[in-house]
């Protein structure tokens, strides 16, 4: 979800936790169009966006705009500023309680490339993440640490095989073995990876800070793709194993500097890169890369 500046939450002070988005950049959700922003400048999409149902607590509201109606939810609070949140419903205006409907409506014309660029970039994800993604079959197709990984079926003596050299990873299921199961093995695997490689590199990068974090477990939150409570359980998102390693080692060191700094503030991202001084590359592709369009497991 994309959205104007708001403040952190208070976090809970026996047992605080940071997490690490899927969405938004660490430490900010701006939503905000920068100079080189695809809505900033140019023609607006042709395609008129879906209505959306308004969420609970805001009120469904519509603008004509040209020859196109928008469709926002509008809610108030005691912010000092007109913010914009757009998802998959749609937009989400949240305006001070004292500014008027016409500034609002004004505001709201003012960034109509934006959000009917933003609206458009959303629908096209919704759609993408409805296709299928992978035909769970002999042959299929899945990635790994970046890398495409080769599933074949009738691995020889029963017994499941994986060779990075190659690129393949065999199933001990017969040719004619139900979709279901060959996904249900190959997500057992990934798991599985996911589960080793995360500890080993944990271990490194604890050893790196100079930190003990208490334990780590895999999640499959559709939100963050880590996350650090302050008495030193960190857990992360499995799917990571799709990513490049580089990706994963960013994530891991991104939730151990939270032992050292439960917050994101300068102080946290200088522990960051002191570990891993790479973060900032590692950070855009994360920010760039949203969870729809990772293979639909």
């Amino acid at each position: 979800m994309q959205k104007s500046p708001t403040p952190q939450p208070a976090a809970a002070l026996e047992n605080r936790q940071l997490d690490l988005p899927l969405f938004a950049e660490p430490g900010s959700t701006s939503s905000s169009p920068s100079p080189s922003a695809p809505g900033s400048l140019g023609s607006a999409p042709a395609r008129p966006p879906v209505a959306p149902l308004a969420p609970d607590g805001s009120k469904l509201r519509s603008l004509a705009i040209g020859s196109r109606t928008l469709h926002y939810a509008l809610k108030r609070s005691a912010r000092r500023s007109i913010g914009f949140a757009i998802d998959s419903t749609g937009l989400t205006i949240t305006a001070p309680r004292w500014v008027t409907l016409a500034d609002i409506e004004t505001a709201i014309t003012e960034k109509q490339r934006w959000i009917f660029t933003k609206l458009i970039e959303w629908q096209t994800r919704v759609e993408q993440r409805a296709l299928p993604k992978i035909d769970w079959q002999d042959g299929a197709e899945v990635p790994y640490l970046g890398q495409p990984v080769r599933v074949t079926l009738g691995a020889p003596q029963g017994m499941l095989a994986f060779s990075a050299e190659h690129g393949a990873l065999q199933l001990p299921l017969p040719l004619q073995a139900d979709p279901q199961q060959i996904k249900d093995r190959v997500q057992g695997w990934l798991q599985g990876e996911a589960k080793r490689l995360f500890g080993e590199r944990l271990a490194i990068y604890a050893q790196k800070l100079g930190v003990n974090y208490r334990a780590y477990a895999l999640s499959s939150a559709a939100t963050r793709w880590g996350s650090c409570s302050s008495d030193g359980k960190i857990r992360l998102n499995w799917r990571l194993i799709h990513f490049p390693l580089s990706i994963i080692d960013y994530v891991v060191a991104h939730e151990l500097s939270h032992l050292r700094e439960m917050n994101h503030s300068p102080r946290f991202w200088q522990t960051v890169e002191s570990i891993f001084p790479e973060f900032r590359e590692a950070r855009q592709t994360l920010k760039s890369h949203p969870p729809e369009l990772l293979p639909t497991l």
